[in-house]
């Protein structure tokens, strides 16, 4: 069954770091052309929003409130996705969820899902990050 499972979260205090791990498993990959994979933030009485994309061929999308201070990366062979957060603020703090967009033909572009994320197919439980001021 295709899952997508994230670690990592807790409580830190302003300026700490934090490095969350999400695994992909259950998706034949090779059956598509492209993806992208993302981190997404749930704060409570807000709408998710867009943290991190990162598309197949590497490319990149950052929120503006995080860039600088957080960078995704993902290990294909492991089937995994990071993203390691530094200099965390109070502002940071929700729940952040891993999301998955896969197409079957042409590119996925890391701009345009963090745009819109109703792109994303699928979407895993999520880890709790609580920084204190």
């Amino acid at each position: 069954e295709a899952a997508l499972v994230e670690s990592g979260g807790g409580s830190v205090q302003a300026g700490g770091s934090l490095k969350l791990s999400c695994v992909i498993s259950g998706y034949n990959w090779r059956e598509y052309s492209s993806y992208c994979l993302g981190w997404v933030r749930q704060a409570p009485d807000s709408e998710r929003a867009g943290v991190a994309i990162i598309a197949d061929d590497d490319t990149t999308s950052y929120a503006d409130s995080v860039k600088g201070r957080f960078s995704i990366s993902q290990d294909s062979a492991k089937n995994t996705l990071y993203l390691q957060m530094t200099n965390l603020k109070p502002e940071d703090n929700g729940m952040y969820l891993c999301a998955a967009r896969f197409r079957v033909e042409g590119p996925c572009y890391s701009d345009d899902v963090l745009e819109d994320l109703t792109l994303f197919h699928a979407w895993g439980q999520g880890t709790q990050v609580t920084v204190a001021s």
